[in-house]
């Protein structure tokens, strides 16, 4: 499974950090995991177009995590672009719902050709197979249809990404035993905001979950110039890394 960080940050503009996003690709498949603003110009960036991407997974609907969804469909329009394959949009409970609201305010311009398209909302926990990498999810301590992620190739190796949370014994569950934790850290430990996590307690969950290595994502300002990864490392003793945009791992 290669893996690409797309993004690190938040919607607060910023030239060193686009909105939380990571892009996986095993054997051909290639999969996009949220969409904010900014994310299709780090697509390009990481050497892809979006005509490469089979699956689109979003966390929740806030802005930073899926307002690039629009721009890519309606691109798909462009004769520069040549989709030959079907395109999966997954998301949590009311994801229909919420995309026949994009319809609305957009109509045809974001409509792929019958047989190229499919919405599939999913329940609250589950999983599904894809070409070579199996989808587990469960619901994350944010908003009502948020989800958390894991994704697990044909070699056995998992990463989990956590989207956006607040402490919840589900993230624990879902990355238990995982390779990579991707695990959102929003501000700094002395900064805790309703929804989120900081270091120290993405950490926690890091070393409940035994996981191998804890990736932390999600910086807003404030975490500029703060050592996440140490203060992750008070309750996490295995590998941490601060997430930077671009970075693969």
């Amino acid at each position: 499974m290669d893996i690409i960080i797309l993004g690190s940050g938040t919607c607060v503009p910023s030239l060193e950090r686009q909105p939380c996003s990571v892009l996986i690709r095993h054997r051909g498949f290639v999969i996009l995991v949220d969409a904010g603003p900014g994310i299709l110009g780090q697509v390009l960036k990481a050497g892809l177009g979006i005509d490469d991407i089979d699956a689109v997974f979003l966390s929740h609907f806030h802005l930073d995590h899926c307002a690039d969804l629009a721009p890519f469909l309606f691109a798909t329009k462009y004769p520069e672009f040549t989709r030959s394959k079907p395109l999966l949009l997954a998301g949590g409970p009311g994801l229909s719902r919420w995309f026949d609201g994009l319809r609305q305010v957009f109509g045809h311009s974001i409509d792929l050709p019958d047989g190229y398209f499919e919405c599939r909302e999913l329940a609250a926990e589950g999983q599904i197979v894809l070409p070579g990498i199996a989808v587990a999810y469960a619901p994350m301590a944010h908003k009502p249809e948020s989800l958390g992620y894991r994704f697990c190739d044909s070699t056995g190796f998992s990463l989990v990404y956590s989207g956006d949370t607040d402490v919840t014994d589900a993230l624990v569950t879902l990355a238990s035993g995982a390779d990579i934790l991707i695990c959102e850290a929003a501000t700094p430990d002395a900064m805790k905001a309703p929804g989120h996590l900081t270091p120290a307690l993405a950490g926690e969950l890091a070393r409940k979950a035994g996981v191998g290595q804890l990736v932390l994502t999600h910086f807003y300002p404030a975490c500029q110039g703060v050592d996440m990864a140490a203060q992750a490392g008070q309750n996490f003793s295995g590998e941490i890394i601060a997430a930077e945009d671009l970075m693969a791992l």
